[in-house]
Protein backbone atom coordinates (compact mmCIF):
# COMPACT_ATOMS: atom_id res chain seq x y z
CA UNK A 1 0.00 0.00 0.00
CA UNK A 2 1.08 3.34 -0.66
CA UNK A 3 2.37 5.38 2.48
CA UNK A 4 0.92 8.56 0.67
CA UNK A 5 -2.44 7.07 -0.15
CA UNK A 6 -2.88 5.67 3.30
CA UNK A 7 -6.30 6.50 4.99
CA UNK A 8 -4.57 7.45 7.72
CA UNK A 9 -1.99 10.57 6.23
CA UNK A 10 -4.99 13.16 6.33
CA UNK A 11 -5.65 12.79 10.10
CA UNK A 12 -2.52 12.45 10.90
CA UNK A 13 -1.51 15.84 9.18
CA UNK A 14 -4.53 17.69 10.54
CA UNK A 15 -3.37 16.24 14.14
CA UNK A 16 -0.30 17.63 13.71
CA UNK A 17 -1.30 20.85 12.52
CA UNK A 18 -3.42 21.41 15.46
CA UNK A 19 -0.05 20.34 17.24
CA UNK A 20 1.58 23.44 15.91
CA UNK A 21 -1.33 25.83 16.11
CA UNK A 22 -1.37 25.21 20.16
CA UNK A 23 2.04 25.26 20.31
CA UNK A 24 2.14 28.52 18.20
CA UNK A 25 -0.40 29.81 20.18
CA UNK A 26 0.91 29.23 23.43
CA UNK A 27 4.05 30.10 22.58
CA UNK A 28 3.35 33.67 21.55
CA UNK A 29 1.16 34.27 24.53
CA UNK A 30 3.92 33.38 27.01
CA UNK A 31 6.33 35.62 24.31
CA UNK A 32 3.68 39.03 25.13
CA UNK A 33 4.17 37.36 28.84
CA UNK A 34 8.13 37.94 28.80
CA UNK A 35 8.37 40.63 26.92
CA UNK A 36 5.89 42.88 29.39
CA UNK A 37 7.36 41.24 32.41
CA UNK A 38 10.77 42.65 30.89
CA UNK A 39 9.63 46.17 29.52
CA UNK A 40 7.95 46.65 33.52
CA UNK A 41 5.02 46.71 31.75
CA UNK A 42 2.09 47.74 34.26
CA UNK A 43 0.03 44.64 35.46
CA UNK A 44 -3.20 46.34 36.12
CA UNK A 45 -3.45 48.03 32.31
CA UNK A 46 -6.12 45.64 30.33
CA UNK A 47 -3.61 43.82 27.85
CA UNK A 48 -0.70 43.31 30.50
CA UNK A 49 -3.39 41.84 32.77
CA UNK A 50 -5.29 39.93 30.21
CA UNK A 51 -1.86 38.10 29.13
CA UNK A 52 -0.95 37.59 32.58
CA UNK A 53 -3.99 35.90 33.32
CA UNK A 54 -4.20 33.95 30.17
CA UNK A 55 -0.72 32.51 30.35
CA UNK A 56 -0.69 32.07 34.17
CA UNK A 57 -2.05 28.41 33.66
CA UNK A 58 1.10 27.98 31.45
CA UNK A 59 2.92 29.70 33.84
CA UNK A 60 2.48 28.24 37.15
CA UNK A 61 3.90 25.04 36.79
CA UNK A 62 7.52 26.66 36.37
CA UNK A 63 6.87 29.47 38.33
CA UNK A 64 9.67 29.37 41.30
CA UNK A 65 12.09 26.82 39.49
CA UNK A 66 14.26 29.60 38.95
CA UNK A 67 14.75 32.71 41.10
CA UNK A 68 13.25 35.80 39.23
CA UNK A 69 15.45 38.88 38.12
CA UNK A 70 14.91 42.30 38.85
CA UNK A 71 16.17 45.61 37.53
CA UNK A 72 15.23 48.76 37.61
CA UNK A 73 11.05 47.55 37.48
CA UNK A 74 11.82 45.30 34.76
CA UNK A 75 11.63 41.33 35.38
CA UNK A 76 13.57 39.19 33.76
CA UNK A 77 11.08 35.81 34.02
CA UNK A 78 13.33 32.90 33.50
CA UNK A 79 10.37 30.67 34.57
CA UNK A 80 8.06 31.89 31.08
CA UNK A 81 11.44 30.56 28.90
CA UNK A 82 11.80 27.49 30.94
CA UNK A 83 7.79 26.63 29.85
CA UNK A 84 8.14 28.02 26.84
CA UNK A 85 11.04 25.10 26.17
CA UNK A 86 9.20 22.01 27.88
CA UNK A 87 6.11 23.51 26.01
CA UNK A 88 8.18 22.96 22.24
CA UNK A 89 9.80 19.52 23.61
CA UNK A 90 6.06 18.33 24.20
CA UNK A 91 4.30 19.28 21.29
CA UNK A 92 7.53 17.59 19.49
CA UNK A 93 6.94 14.25 20.94
CA UNK A 94 3.14 14.47 20.49
CA UNK A 95 4.07 15.04 16.96
CA UNK A 96 6.69 12.05 16.83
CA UNK A 97 3.84 10.08 18.10
CA UNK A 98 1.43 10.82 15.63
CA UNK A 99 4.04 10.09 12.96
CA UNK A 100 4.51 6.78 14.27
CA UNK A 101 0.92 6.10 13.43
CA UNK A 102 1.52 6.85 9.21
CA UNK A 103 1.29 3.62 7.74
CA UNK A 104 4.59 2.44 6.02
CA UNK A 105 5.27 -0.02 3.44
CA UNK A 106 7.34 -3.14 4.35
CA UNK A 107 10.63 -1.78 1.99
CA UNK A 108 10.37 1.89 3.72
CA UNK A 109 9.87 0.05 6.94
CA UNK A 110 12.74 -1.93 5.92
CA UNK A 111 15.47 1.05 4.79
CA UNK A 112 14.06 2.97 8.48
CA UNK A 113 15.05 0.11 10.60
CA UNK A 114 18.16 -0.43 8.67
CA UNK A 115 19.23 3.37 9.50
CA UNK A 116 18.12 2.52 13.22
CA UNK A 117 20.74 -0.39 13.64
Amino acid sequence: MDSFNSPTTKPLYRGTQIVWYILGVVEVLLVFRFILKLLGANPVAGFSSFIYGATYVFAAPFLGVFRVSYAAGSIFEWTTLLAMLVYWIVAMGVIKMLVMGKTVSTPEAAVKMNKQS
